[in-house]
C-alpha cells in the first residue's frame, strides 16, 4: 500500500465542473507497477522527543510536504481559497487526507529495547498551509519509564513502497524535558530494514536515556 491512500476520500466527491487533482494523483500513484516505482510525494520530517517526570512520553512529529502534493491537498480542502487551512478545513484534512494512515502505522516504526511498538493512534493533529507548502504535525504517545539501566528506543519513518520519500530534515531531532534523564540521540542508517529491492536504507533515530542517581 502507498501514501496515495491518504487521498482516497476525494474519490467520493468528484466535482462535475472540473477534475479533482487529488483523484488524478491517486489513480496514478495507485497503479500496480513496482518495477517502475519511485517517489511521488516528498516529505521532510522532524521529531520532538518529549519527556515527562517518569521518562519518555512520546514523539511530536512534523512533516513538511513538497509544493505539488501540498497544492493537491489544498485544492480539495482549502474550500474558501484563502491560502491557509482554517479550523473546519483542518478537520476536513484530518478525516479525508490523514486518518487513513492509521492502517499503515502512520509510516512510523518504533522499537523499544529491540521489540516493535505498534503505532495505533496519534493525538493533536494539525495541518497548516503557508506560501503553498503544507505541514502536518501530530503526537505519537509512547510511554517508557526511565530505569537505572539505559533504555534504547529506535524510531524511523518510511513508506516501504517508496511512493513517498520521507527524509529527515537537516535538524531532525529536538529533545524536550530530557535533562534529568541524561538523554541523548543519534541517527544511523539501518541496512537490516532495507526496502525498494534493498536499495534504500531507513534512517533510525536512536534515543537513549536512564534515571540519574
Amino acid at each position: 500500500m502507498s501514501f496515495c491512500t491518504i487521498c482516497l476520500a476525494p474519490l467520493l466527491k468528484i466535482r462535475e465542473d472540473k477534475v479533482c487533482l487529488s483523484v488524478l494523483a491517486c489513480l496514478f500513484w495507485g497503479m500496480p507497477c513496482p518495477v517502475s516505482a519511485h517517489p511521488h510525494v516528498y516529505v521532510d520530517a522532524r521529531v520532538d522527543v518529549i519527556f515527562d517526570d517518569a521518562g519518555l512520553s512520546g514523539f511530536r512529529v512534523t512533516w513538511v510536504f513538497d509544493e505539488m502534493f501540498s497544492n493537491m491537498i489544498a485544492f480539495d480542502f482549502d474550500t474558501n481559497g484563502n491560502g491557509r487551512f482554517d479550523a473546519g478545513e483542518v478537520e476536513g484534512v484530518r478525516k479525508g487526507a490523514f486518518s487513513n494512515l492509521r492502517e499503515f502505522g502512520y509510516f512510523t516504526r518504533i522499537r523499544i529495547g529491540g521489540k516493535p511498538f505498534a503505532v495505533q493512534f496519534v493525538k493533536d493533529f494539525s495541518a497548516t498551509l503557508h506560501d503553498g507548502v503544507m505541514t502536518y504535525a501530530f503526537f505519537i504517545p509512547c510511554h517508557v519509564r526511565a530505569a537505572a539501566t539505559v533504555k534504547k528506543i529506535r524510531l524511523s519513518m518510511y513508506d516501504d513502497t517508496y511512493y513517498t520519500d520521507i527524509a529527515l530534515a537537516s535538524d531532525p531531532v529536538k529533545m524536550v524535558g530530557a535533562e534529568r534523564f541524561g538523554a541523548d540521540w543519534e541517527v544511523k542508517e539501518n541496512p537490516a530494514d532495507a526496502f525498494y529491492y534493498g536499495q534504500i536504507f531507513p534512517e533510525d533515530i536512536i534515543i537513549t536515556f536512564k534515571e540519574r542517581p
